[in-house]
């Protein structure tokens, strides 16, 4: 929840950005006050931003909630007919298939040198809006302080056996996987899966069920996004969950980017608008301080006790690589016996 004081300062900061938003929306022509935004993020997380803007701007946006991979199979199936000027990815992979497909537009100088050029696409075809990092997540009433291992590997240890949940899945955890398999090849990533699945690990839906059975003491530790527990201790501080981040080299702490674009052919101002509104330092800010996320825009910190992650180098190859290589990860997950 928002205590009044931040809540004040929000809007106010909301108020500033959108005197520049509303001009351009007013000189846009009629066709233009209105958007389709597909967004791969939940209507939890980012529906009160586009609240906020369309209060601010004037300009409505209809949302259609899919997940990453959906909407990005979505669109490329509409092809020219999509009727989406937006799209929000949660997942790179899906964000980096689009962009192999060349279904998504050149974005402006002003928008792209809102971010730093390390989260920003280099053919500037998308920017990062915010990021995420993947931590083991354990109860620390179950996990001792020499227990914590320094890399995922360490996990299919004998000693960690009916004590780990994943979510295999979920998006963030095949783009987890992807990058592994990225740095350290195919076979490895295989026999590492399966390695979990003979040593008991525990499935589960996503990031919030694992959060939630680790703070419920039915399995020690999970692999997650760093910002569900950051949520749930928001809500309960008196929760036994803790994060822990692994070696910044190990494959288990890589970072991840929610990334904005615009849909080929369906350029606008407003589209624009959209875009840098969710680069506005007011936006940022719920990022960092209701969602715990990591603000991309440059000049933006991170909400007190959030670790230091530097997010630098994502905009190379690496959504397209992600997005290429997301089917072989599914395959590669089922082939270790899960349900991808």
């Amino acid at each position: 929840m928002r205590s009044p004081l931040r809540s004040r300062l929000f809007h106010l900061l909301l108020g500033l950005t959108a005197l520049t938003l509303v001009a351009a929306a007013c000189s846009s022509s009629d066709d233009e006050e209105s958007l389709t935004l597909y967004s791969g993020r939940s209507e939890d997380l980012i529906g009160p931003l586009i609240e906020d803007f369309t209060e601010e701007t004037g300009i409505e946006v209809e949302v259609k909630y899919l997940g990453s991979a959906e909407a990005a199979l979505l669109i490329a199936e509409e092809g020219d007919q999509t009727p989406a000027d937006v799209f929000i990815s949660q997942s790179p992979g899906a964000m980096g298939f689009l962009e192999s497909s060349g279904q998504l537009a050149d974005l402006d100088s002003a928008t792209l040198d809102l971010v730093d050029a390390g989260v920003r696409d280099a053919d500037g075809k998308w920017v990062g809006l915010s990021g995420r990092q993947r931590v083991l997540v354990y109860n620390e009433d179950g996990v001792t302080a020499d227990e914590l291992p320094s890399s995922v590997f360490d996990l299919t240890d004998p000693a960690w056996s009916g004590r780990l949940g994943i979510a295999p899945a979920n998006g963030s955890f095949q783009d987890f996987v992807t990058a592994m398999r990225g740095s350290v090849g195919d076979d490895v990533t295989l026999e590492w899966l399966t390695a979990l699945r003979e040593n008991g690990v525990v499935t589960y839906s996503g990031n919030s069920a694992i959060v939630a059975a680790v703070g419920r003491g039915e399995v020690d530790a999970g692999l997650v996004n760093h910002y569900y527990n950051f949520r749930a201790l928001a809500e309960d501080d008196s929760l036994p969950s803790r994060n822990h981040q692994l070696a910044v080299d190990d494959p288990g702490s890589v970072l991840i980017v929610t990334a904005a674009a615009v849909i080929a052919g369906n350029e606008s101002d407003a589209a624009t608008s959209l875009v840098d509104f969710l680069l506005s330092e007011a936006a940022q800010r719920y990022f960092a301080d209701e969602t715990f996320e990591y603000p991309l825009a440059a000049g933006v910190a991170p909400a007190d006790g959030i670790p230091a992650a530097e997010f630098d180098g994502v905009g190379d190859d690496t959504l397209g690589g992600l997005g290429d290589e997301l089917e072989g990860t599914r395959n590669l997950i089922v082939e270790a016996g899960f349900e991808g």
